[in-house]
């Protein structure tokens, strides 16, 4: 008999439930391009005021959200810093360089997992020189960092490392895909770990559980500018509503997030019994070096990945306590 696969592969797997489906099919819905969608307008204003800014706009993904900061951001040449391993720099095929034109310039992880401390970041941002140097003029933070476990960074590193880059005259843009974890991690509002970015990127097909889309948050001025720029890159839709119901009610789900963080836990602790080599997992991620491969779990009907050397499980709302049970049980 064939096992049943229980996929921890990302938490960008999870399906919208039976609430969600319906939320979309009776949703309110207006051309978004010519003149707002109206259910649409109401994800943008909600998330917003979530995370403490003037204006959102919804795009159909994070790598879209991101580049578009980017763009908005960058002058042709300039160079930007980003943690070592950021989603920006290797997992959203160089558009940072291509679309954005900028330079990437990774950070080490010399503040602990996923984060550069702010010596780190003054150092790399240098001085202004002459007309032909580099220049280095943005700063791309990511919280939760993805590559290095789901690592949160917490209210007072947030504000070291922005003033260090205030400091040196560095805008900022936050990847925070899953910003909501880090804030149900902490037991904070999210709004507390964006205030003072330039601009924010936030996930709702990840944990939160929408099939689609991601929100920029930033002043009104750069929200009208990034709808122009999403235009651009083919990221203008129309009877958008269908899917920003879906992102309304995604956000009812942040506090159900600490329940993955709690299965995370749960597995990492049984890999370790298991002769698995883990660290403990602040979110949802879990980093392990074991005696299995990706392949070998496949066989067992688990679903994961390879990132950075080690196997990478991530629960989700879709994995009950009883799946990773069920995962460890195999091993």
């Amino acid at each position: 008999m064939q096992l049943r696969t229980i996929d921890l592969r990302s938490d960008t797997v999870t399906r919208p439930d039976a609430a969600m489906r319906a939320a979309m099919a009776d949703a309110e819905v207006g051309d978004d391009v010519l003149d707002r969608d109206p259910t649409m307008a109401a994800l943008e204003e909600r998330v917003a005021s979530m995370l403490g800014y003037d204006a959102a706009l919804w795009v159909p993904s994070g790598s879209m959200s991101n580049v578009i900061a980017l763009m908005l951001h960058l002058r042709r040449g300039d160079a930007f810093l980003a943690p070592d391993h950021a989603h920006v720099l290797g997992s959203e095929l160089g558009t940072a360089a291509w679309l954005a034109q900028g330079m990437p310039r990774p950070l080490p992880h010399d503040g602990g997992p996923g984060r550069p401390s702010a010596t780190a970041i003054r150092d790399a941002a240098g001085a202004p020189g002459p007309y032909f140097t580099l220049n280095t003029t943005l700063l791309c933070l990511e919280n939760t960092h993805n590559f290095a476990g789901g690592t949160v960074f917490g209210v007072a590193e947030w504000n070291e490392l922005l003033g260090a880059a205030r400091e040196k005259g560095l805008l900022v843009h936050l990847d925070g895909a899953r910003v909501w974890n880090a804030a149900a991690s902490l037991g904070v509002a999210p709004g507390e770990l964006t205030r003072g970015a330039d601009t924010v990127s936030v996930c709702l097909s990840k944990g939160l559980g929408a099939p689609v889309g991601s929100v920029l948050v930033s002043d009104s001025d750069r929200i009208t500018e990034a709808r122009r720029v999403r235009k651009m890159l083919g990221g203008g839709v129309r009877q958008g509503g269908v899917l920003a119901a879906a992102g309304l009610l995604a956000l009812d789900n942040v506090d159900s997030l600490a329940s993955d963080h709690a299965t995370a836990r749960l597995l990492a602790d049984g890999l370790r019994e298991r002769g698995w080599t883990v660290a403990e997992p602040e979110t949802n991620i879990v980093l392990a070096d074991g005696p299995l491969g990706v392949e070998e779990l496949a066989r067992l009907g688990v679903a994961a990945v390879s990132v950075v050397g080690k196997v990478r499980f991530v629960t989700h709302r879709d994995v009950s306590e009883t799946d990773v049970r069920e995962v460890l049980a195999r091993m």
